[in-house]
């Protein structure tokens, strides 16, 4: 009796993500020259045929590694965003959650691929184009969290700051603990993203410093 197609199915999109979950991992702790296949295919629990089944190549795994990094964080910002209450306080959490964006293991495995892709032509045509696209869903993303339009001036550059902020931020976090330092930074980037963004909508009041920091007067 053959088994049914969607049980297969099922089987092999769990398998890939496994592989794709292990590579993510091993690129954080190992680097790119310890992630091998193989290596991956161990951490996975798979064997290295049925990794190569899914991936043919070590850079195949890779980009579906950052695509799928990508995935994750943006997934990660709806869901935190999806908890916050409405209102007043919102401006300083959505701020947090961006300049947090990078402070985990998945920036550490991307920041290794940077620095190999930066001497490796191959890897960097690769990666290149699936960064641009990552960081493109993570500005569009930070505008819907923020309320605003990048059609006003200005807020195209603040948003990307604040981006570009995020990533200095996890660099940063890589050998000691930034907690400390980055709560003060995220408070402090929230009062200028309240008192130089746009207003949200027409007919909303600018925030006022207690919108801003969601501390009552």
């Amino acid at each position: 009796m053959s088994t049914p197609r969607e049980p297969q199915q099922e089987r092999s999109r769990t398998t890939r993500r496994r592989l794709i979950e292990a590579a993510v991992e091993c690129l954080g702790e190992l680097g790119w020259s310890g992630t091998t296949v193989t290596v991956i295919a161990r951490r996975a629990g798979v064997s290295r045929g049925a990794a190569q089944h899914h991936f043919r190549t070590r850079e195949d795994l890779v980009t579906a590694a950052v695509e799928y990094v990508g995935e994750v964080q943006v997934a990660q910002l709806r869901r935190q965003a999806a908890e916050l209450p409405a209102g007043e306080s919102r401006i300083e959490p959505v701020v947090d959650m961006l300049l947090n964006l990078y402070a985990g293991p998945m920036f550490r495995a991307a920041l290794h691929l940077w620095v190999v892709a930066s001497a490796d032509e191959a890897l960097r045509a690769t990666l290149a184009p699936l960064e641009a696209q990552v960081g493109r869903e993570a500005h569009r993303v930070a505008l819907e969290l923020l309320g605003v339009d990048e059609s006003h001036p200005g807020v195209r550059e603040l948003v990307q700051a604040t981006l570009d902020l995020a990533r200095g931020l996890g660099l940063a976090n890589l050998l000691t603990d930034d907690t400390k330092r980055r709560r003060r930074i995220v408070r402090q980037w929230a009062r200028v993203l309240g008192t130089s963004l746009p207003e949200p909508g027409e007919g909303d009041e600018r925030p006022t410093e207690r919108q801003v920091t969601g501390i009552s007067r």
